[in-house]
């Protein structure tokens, strides 16, 4: 599983995607994320076929990520995962993600939402003995829900995908996810965008001679946590991937976190039964 990623969320439109995948293919991308929420697995497919052989790349080239929607979360999971196989047009997922520890429509406290879990869990499982889905992981998970699904479930997760920036750094999660062989995954990497003008964050910027975004990705990839940033521009994607020819000191990982206040920039799990 690749380490970089393009994030899909929020874009749309055949020729903003065609347009965003032939950047980010051409720059060394091999891995994209999608989710049924996000309305455009059919056209990242679509774009992926077409534009595959003009890089010389193959199916088994291409890491592909999508996300069962928490409308489905229970009994409509396998249909789930199935359709967005087909939206995607492959025969494979080579990562499924549970996008959400609670069901669309019920209350955060419901206790239906573990057994909800369980059951998607068990589908999937079913999926990935047949082949259909190379891996299988989780998002917006707490470590309390990880622990459930590890004490019900017949194949562990491989991946955790999560918020996850300089002001909210997951220490506690990151350090469970080691321990128990979970690859840690970031979204909003660059918290939504405020990070962008934070004065220490480009203080370290410009030491290096690079942006703020390069400089908040690399602190994650340090840590050996994966990022998916959403970029829609080929200059903003191609930026997005000139991460790996510098590095940050500890003193300047740890002068971008600021005075330790933790922020959400997202979603809250925590409350979710």
């Amino acid at each position: 599983m690749p380490l970089l990623g393009l994030g899909t969320f929020r874009m749309r439109g055949l020729e903003n995607v065609i347009q965003a995948v032939d950047a980010a293919l051409e720059c060394g991308y091999r891995s994209f994320d999608s989710a049924s929420v996000y309305r455009n697995e059919g056209e990242l497919g679509q774009a992926l076929r077409q534009l595959m052989p003009k890089y010389g790349l193959s199916r088994s080239d291409i890491f592909i990520t999508s996300k069962l929607s928490p409308a489905d979360l229970g009994p409509g999971a396998r249909e789930a995962c199935l359709k967005s196989l087909a939206e995607l047009g492959f025969d494979y997922l080579d990562l499924y993600l549970i996008h959400w520890p609670g069901k669309q429509g019920w209350r955060s406290d419901d206790a239906r939402n573990r057994a909800a879990r369980e059951e998607s869990w068990r589908a999937l499982e079913d999926l990935y003995d047949t082949g259909a889905i190379k891996a299988l992981g989780v998002s917006n998970y707490t470590e309390a829900h990880l622990t459930q699904l590890l004490e019900s479930s017949r194949v562990p997760p491989a991946v955790l995908q999560v918020e996850l920036h300089p002001r909210l750094p997951q220490a506690a999660l990151l350090h469970w996810c080691k321990e128990n062989g979970v690859h840690l995954q970031a979204y909003s990497s660059l918290g939504c965008g405020h990070l962008l003008g934070d004065i220490e964050v480009c203080k370290v910027a410009t030491a290096h001679g690079r942006t703020p975004s390069q400089v908040l990705l690399r602190w994650a990839l340090q840590q050996g946590v994966g990022v998916i940033p959403k970029a829609s521009t080929p200059a903003r994607i191609k930026e997005n991937a000139k991460v790996w020819d510098f590095e940050l000191s500890s003193e300047e990982a740890d002068l971008i976190k600021g005075d330790g206040t933790e922020k959400k920039y997202c979603w809250d799990p925590t409350l979710v039964a």
